[in-house]
């Protein structure tokens, strides 16, 4: 077991290769095939698995099952990242911007910019 910090951004390498030079018997190259709706199909799954194991996580076999299926949710979002070519940087630099906002505040602020449901005038 690795106890490397930048395994995430690791991980993400790996994603961005097999979507340039897809080995066939990948299964991040299947999931790749499958599009959006294969990769959020398993996105979804691997959520509804850590609420889960979430629940479960009152000992030390429920807290390993609940880090494994937070594991498996987090490849699936890199490759989703990786299929639409949204690099991790991207993503990091979004949370960077977060710190020290308050969370309600952001959300507010977002809102406030984005337009109203129906679409923009013309």
């Amino acid at each position: 077991m690795t106890s490397d910090r930048h395994i995430l951004a690791q991980l993400m390498t790996v994603i961005e290769d097999r979507k340039t030079n897809p080995p066939p018997r990948s299964y991040t190259t299947k999931l790749f095939d499958g599009g959006v709706a294969k990769i959020g199909e398993k996105i979804t799954e691997e959520a509804a698995e850590v609420v889960e194991a979430a629940e479960q996580a009152e000992d030390d076999a429920g807290r390993q099952q609940l880090v494994h299926e937070a594991a498996d949710l987090i490849y699936h979002l890199w490759v989703m990242l990786g299929h639409c070519g949204i690099p991790l940087e991207q993503v990091e630099q979004e949370l960077a911007g977060r710190f020290g906002v308050s969370g309600l505040d952001e959300k507010a602020a977002r809102q406030a910019h984005s337009p109203p449901p129906g679409g923009a005038d013309d």
